[in-house]
Order: structure tokens, then sequence, then C-alpha cells
């Protein structure tokens, strides 16, 4: 019981003579609930206004859903697709059809990768220069529609993005 001050003393030593590099801490970047939704909201709109029923998936930096939004009529079948086009965005850290027009020698093999889909339809979501997200949607009559609506649904929340601290 004596010696049991010196033991809760001893981690506290042990902090103060570890050096420290500049890189130990990263900071990193997020989007709040309320900017995915936002985004995937602004999406959807602007496939439905084209006629569209989609689903918008916003997944955060790691590819994590953030929200997901189905609009009334889009099959259940959109939420993974538009999940995995955002995620191939993710690891390629560029538009999914970027991605699918450089790496046409893997992409067929990348679409056995579960969780990535290499079609058109998922954007990046950068914040003052970093990924923070990405954006897919399934559901339009092709992948480059799918675009279209993606990249609608971050113009939505373009400045609040641009001037992010």
């Amino acid at each position: 019981m004596k010696y049991m001050h010196l033991l809760m003393l001893v981690p506290s030593l042990m902090f103060l003579s570890a050096p420290v590099a500049a890189d130990d801490i990263i900071q990193v970047r997020r989007l709040s609930m309320e900017m995915a939704h936002d985004i995937a909201r602004g999406a959807v709109e602007a496939c439905r206004d084209e006629g569209y029923q989609v689903t918008a998936v916003v997944v955060d930096r790691d590819g994590f859903e953030q929200m997901v939004m189905r609009d009334t009529l889009a099959p259940r079948f959109t939420l993974q697709i538009a999940r995995d086009k955002a995620n191939a965005v993710i690891l390629s850290g560029v538009d999914s059809s970027t991605f699918r027009y450089n790496r046409q020698d893997i992409r067929e093999e990348m679409n056995h990768v579960d969780g990535i889909l290499v079609l058109e339809g998922g954007v990046p979501i950068r914040a003052a220069g970093s990924l923070v997200g990405a954006v897919g949607i399934s559901g339009a009559p092709g992948g480059d529609k799918d675009a279209v609506c993606a990249k609608a649904g971050v113009a939505e929340v373009q400045e609040r993005l641009d001037f992010a601290d």
C-alpha cells in the first residue's frame, strides 16, 4: 500500500521522458451529419428533377456510411451500388468514372473486391483540399446521369466546403 503512490507516478514519468514528434498526432477533417444530409438531399433532388428515382450514399473518409437517402421508388439494390461507387472514390481519391477510365487494366478485378464497384456515379467530397468523403448515386438510367446528380449534391455545399476550417 505504501508503494501505491509510486506506481501511480510511473506512467506520468514515462510520458515526460518520451519524445513527441510533430506528426504523432494528426488532425482529421470530418463531415458533419448536416453537411452529409445536404449533399445527399441535393443529389437526390437533382435526379428527381430529371425524373429519376435514385439512392444517394455519403461515406466518410474511411468509407463508412454517414448518410443514406433513397427516393421512394428507387430499388433496394441501389443502396449497395451507390455505397460501393462511393467507396471506389475513397479507394482511388478521384471520381469513380476517372478511376474506371484510368485503371481499365484492373477494373474487373476491383469489381470483385467486397465493397467496391468501379462504375460512374461516385464523386469525392473535399473540404479545403482534403478528402473528407464521397457520394455515390445509383438509380438513374446510366452512370453518367448518376454522376451529374452526385456532382449537383456536392455543388449544393461547395462554398461551405471551400471555406471549411
